[in-house]
């Protein structure tokens, strides 16, 4: 397979990380805390924003903005993966293989505001669409909350979705 990366300068990217074997882990305690030390610790060397994010136990979904010349999502997402496998395996997490990610990734370059806003919808309602919850107000391992605090959803957005996001498919 020949698959080729779309590379914007200061793009804005939405990308879907999933774990080798669709392993549940992510949601656990440990390896939520061990994703956030990583997003921090790599937005300090290589800056980006995190318009979107949203934490499910196989895989996650988030929408990233990247500085003005800037391409290399790549190389940040090498970066978390490893900073996440690294601490598990430092603080002896037993894992049922060695192994934490698949090794590619989906990502999608952002070409509009309405392609912007359906990938947020999509982010926000996941928990939703894979029955954790009946409300992205309810799960926990997301930014739906602070859309809300923005204004940019109301707290009961996602009770009645139309169909466009539910057959959205981007795993």
């Amino acid at each position: 397979m020949d698959y080729r990366r779309v590379w914007q300068p200061g793009g804005c990217y939405f990308f879907t990380i999933v774990t080798h074997q669709r392993q549940a882990i992510l949601v656990e305690t440990e390896i939520l805390d061990y994703l956030r030390q990583a997003f921090n610790h790599i937005r300090i060397k290589r800056p980006f924003t995190i318009d979107a994010i949203v934490v499910l136990p196989d895989h996650l979904h988030c929408i990233w903005r990247l500085p003005e010349n800037d391409v290399d999502y790549a190389t940040r997402w090498r970066l978390i993966k490893h900073f996440v496998t690294h601490k598990i395996n430092q603080n002896c997490i037993n894992m049922s293989t060695s192994k934490l990610w698949q090794k590619r990734y989906w990502e999608h370059c952002l070409r509009d505001e309405n392609d912007w806003r359906n990938h947020m919808d999509y982010i926000h309602y996941n928990p939703v669409k894979h029955g954790y919850v009946t409300s992205p107000m309810e799960w926990p391992y997301s930014s739906f909350l602070k859309s809300v605090e923005k204004g940019l959803y109301d707290k009961n957005w996602g009770e009645n979705i139309s169909n466009g996001i539910v057959e959205m498919e981007f795993e």
